[in-house]
């Protein structure tokens, strides 16, 4: 399992829990405005085996569940074995994926392995090879948003609000898309580190009340609408 990052204590990334969040290296989306390029390119040093056992059994009075992020957890070959494993040491677990792979997450569904789903939704499907960076199979994309939305676990989805790529018209077909779901979050754009396109480093995100905006917008297609990163 190639775990590149650790983020050992995030009151943010799992809902009502305190979490830490691994870090999977590579992925197979080339999101412009990404901000972990390291990740994404396989370019971090690997942590082995042997400290990520050891870091799960002392953080365990600590922590209430782990949260497989990317880099894209699911493209790695031995991922539902690394959720069992993570499993079997008693915490919550939750993934943060694109969704590329939805028999992944029907296997984690159906097994009952996953406590938690967020899944990023990169655009409306219109345009979704230009947030995405790459032409990603759209059957699939719609297949995990409806495995999550049917499934009985805790999920929502999530959409990073980048100003070049996301607007008025954009959330009004997201919403339609995802019309009942439970939760969709609006996630601030940073714009302070590196990314995948360079030319995104220093734009302005939107304002507060722009993203509220939006809020209101998606608010009569989704149960609850949250922003994040504000």
């Amino acid at each position: 399992m190639k775990i590149g990052g650790i983020q050992k204590t995030s009151l943010i990334d799992y809902p009502d829990r305190v979490c830490a969040v691994f870090f999977a290296s590579g992925c197979n989306f080339r999101c412009p405005y990404c901000y972990n390029p390291e990740i994404v390119f396989n370019k971090t040093k690997l942590i082995q085996e042997k400290y990520i056992k050891s870091f799960l059994k002392k953080r365990k009075n600590y922590l209430d569940a782990i949260l497989l992020s990317g880099g894209e957890i699911t493209i790695q070959p031995d991922f539902v074995d690394f959720v069992k494993k993570i499993k079997s040491y008693g915490y919550l677990i939750g993934i943060e994926t694109n969704g590329s792979n939805p028999d992944a997450i029907k296997e984690l569904i159906d097994n009952k392995l996953i406590d938690f789903i967020a899944m990023d939704i990169k655009s409306d499907l219109e345009t979704y090879e230009k947030a995405a960076g790459v032409k990603p199979d759209k059957e699939k994309i719609k297949k995990s948003v409806e495995l999550i939305k049917n499934s009985n676990i805790n999920y929502e989805f999530r959409t990073t609000i980048v100003p070049e790529l996301f607007d008025e018209e954009t959330a009004i077909k997201i919403g339609k898309w995802l019309k009942k779901s439970k939760r969709y979050v609006l996630q601030q754009f940073r714009n302070e580190k590196e990314m995948i396109d360079k030319s995104f480093k220093g734009k302005k995100p939107y304002s507060v009340d722009k993203l509220k905006k939006f809020k209101k917008i998606l608010e009569p297609y989704i149960e609850d609408v949250k922003i994040t990163g504000i």
